[in-house]
């Protein structure tokens, strides 16, 4: 129960105090169509979605994307940002920041540089990755608990490069080190591709574990991302490895400007038959 209380108050947290307004479209095809746009932000809490028509270092001239056009004193702006996001039923959404992961592999996609992300997996095994340049970025993490033994607090690292950047595709490859100090080490070598906008998309990656002792058993990674509506993405995803070991996940994802919560369940595919659930919240500066 404690899960659901903390979930709740942080999705109570994430909307955002106003959005733009834009005339609905009667033709099909401008639903969830995905759209760049500049977000002015005021001191008096709104938020505007359009275009600059002109700036300088007194004022900047602002065009919504309803076709207002204000002006606004430089004393009067909080910031001034590009933004992804779609287009549904007239009102411009905001897309997900948290768009170089899935529920816990990686996507195609990159951080920008400077663009760091914290978050924790299943409120025990925090993390965090910094964008090194707009395709390189590393990061790492550690469990918060570990059963006492000779072997020292385990560790992972997780570099990760972006090696194709076109509008709808990308693709990236990266590893998973993880150090048990005095016992070892190893990890998984990946390769991943995502396809699609801000309000779709598929991803699919394949990797092979190792160890100091050579390469082991390989996986396969397929996902899927949609947003259905303000603030909300439904994920999928899903692994398979050698003897047909399988993992299937499903769920959503709660965002606003800069934080995600996953609430998800994952159904391994074994003899028996039981459900994990998922938590992850990240927070992306």
């Amino acid at each position: 129960m404690a899960r659901f209380i903390v979930l709740a108050l942080l999705v109570l947290g994430v909307g955002t105090p106003a959005f733009a307004q834009i005339p609905p479209s009667d033709n099909a095809a401008a639903r969830h169509q995905p759209v760049t746009l500049y977000e002015l932000a005021l001191r008096d809490g709104s938020r505007l979605y359009g275009d600059v028509v002109r700036e300088d270092d007194k004022e900047v001239v602002f065009r919504t994307q309803g076709g207002a056009t204000i002006t606004a004193t430089t004393d009067e702006i909080l910031s001034l940002r590009k933004v992804n996001g779609i287009i549904d039923a007239g009102e411009f959404q905001p897309s997900d920041p948290n768009t170089t992961r899935m529920f816990f592999g990686p996507t195609g996609r990159s951080l920008q540089k400077g663009q760091v992300y914290l978050g924790v997996y299943e409120f025990m095994l925090p993390f965090v990755q910094v964008g090194v340049t707009d395709r390189i970025s590393i990061g790492g993490g550690t469990p918060l608990f570990f059963g006492e033994g000779d072997s020292g607090h385990p560790f992972w690292i997780t570099p990760k490069v972006q090696v194709i950047r076109r509008e709808k595709t990308q693709v990236a490859v990266g590893a998973l080190h993880g150090f048990i100090p005095g016992a070892g080490h190893g990890g998984i070598a990946y390769a991943v591709g995502t396809y699609g906008n801000a309000a779709s998309s598929f991803t699919a990656g394949a990797g092979v574990a190792y160890s100091g002792d050579g390469p082991g058993a390989g996986l396969a990674m397929i996902g899927g991302e949609m947003q259905v509506r303000r603030n909300v993405k439904f994920i999928t995803e899903n692994y398979i490895w050698r003897g047909g070991h399988t993992v299937v996940t499903g769920g959503v994802r709660f965002f606003g400007e800069s934080l995600s919560a996953d609430l998800a369940l994952a159904l391994p595919i074994t003899e028996g038959f039981y459900l994990m659930p998922v938590v992850n919240f990240v927070r992306i500066f």
